[in-house]
C-alpha cells in the first residue's frame, strides 16, 4: 500500500510515517518511480510503535524493542518489556511521590499564612518561615507503623543497604522497582521529611534515602544494615 493509503487505515500522518521511516521504525519499500510501499505489516508495527509511545518509552526503547517482537517469541517480547515498564513506573511513581510532597508543603504554608494575625506595618519572621521543613515525625503509630516497616523489609530483602551522609543508599534488582516506588510514594504521605531518588544502572536500581540527621532512627526501622 502507499503512504496515503497507510496513513487513512491507521490514523498515522504521513509525515510521522516518514519520521518513523528516518528514525529506523518503519522499513519502506520503493516502486520504481520513488513511492514509498508498506506492506500489512506495517500496520501492526505501528499499533506496536503506538502501544509503546502510549506507555512512556522512548522511540530509541522501541527501535530496541521491534527486532525482538519482530523475529522473537512472546516470552522474550515480555522479558525484555517488563523492566523497560517498571522502570518508567517507579518513575512516574517518584514523580507522583514527589509532587505529593509539595502538595503537602503547600497546604502547610496556606494555613501557616491562614494563621498569621494582621500587621499594619511589616511582616515578621514567621513570613519568611511559611516552607520550613517538615517535622522529624511519622504519621504511622503501633500496628501500621509496624506493618509498614514489615512491607520494606520485604520489598528489600536482599538489598545492599549502606548509611551515606546524607542517609542510606539501597542497591537491588530493577524489577523490585515498582513495589519499592509505591512504598516510597506512601512513605511521603506518612514521612514526607524523607526523601527518596532512583537510579537505574541497567538491571540495577540504586534507591537514594535523604533523611535529616534526626531520623537515623526511622531509617534504622525501615533499612537496617
Amino acid at each position: 500500500m502507499r503512504i496515503s493509503q497507510l496513513a487513512e487505515r491507521t490514523g498515522v500522518p504521513a509525515t510521522t510515517l516518514r519520521y518513523y521511516e528516518d528514525a529506523g521504525l518503519l522499513p519502506a519499500g520503493r516502486t520504481p518511480a520513488g513511492y514509498r510501499t508498506y506492506g500489512d505489516g506495517a500496520v501492526r508495527r505501528l499499533a506496536f510503535i503506538g502501544t509503546g509511545k502510549h506507555l512512556g518509552l522512548s522511540l530509541a526503547e522501541i527501535r530496541e524493542l521491534l527486532p525482538v517482537w519482530e523475529d522473537g517469541t512472546c516470552a522474550r517480547v515480555r522479558s525484555d518489556l517488563r523492566p523497560r515498564l517498571a522502570a518508567h513506573l517507579a518513575d512516574t511513581d517518584r514523580h507522583a511521590a514527589r509532587l505529593h510532597a509539595f502538595a503537602a508543603l503547600l497546604r502547610s504554608a496556606l494555613d501557616r499564612l491562614d494563621a498569621l494575625p494582621e500587621r499594619p506595618g511589616p511582616c515578621g519572621d514567621d513570613c519568611a518561615t511559611l516552607a520550613e521543613p517538615p517535622p522529624v515525625a511519622c504519621a504511622l503509630t503501633g500496628d501500621a507503623m509496624a506493618g509498614r516497616a514489615a512491607a520494606w523489609r520485604h520489598a528489600v530483602a536482599g538489598a545492599r543497604v549502606e548509611r551515606t551522609p546524607a542517609g542510606a543508599r539501597l542497591t537491588l534488582p530493577v524489577d523490585r522497582a515498582s513495589g519499592v516506588a509505591g512504598l516510597a510514594a506512601a512513605e511521603q504521605e506518612c514521612c514526607p521529611f524523607l526523601g527518596f531518588h532512583f537510579h537505574f544502572d541497567g538491571p540495577v536500581l540504586h534507591l537514594d534515602v535523604r533523611a535529616p540527621e534526626a531520623a537515623a532512627p526511622i531509617l534504622d526501622t525501615l533499612f537496617p544494615t
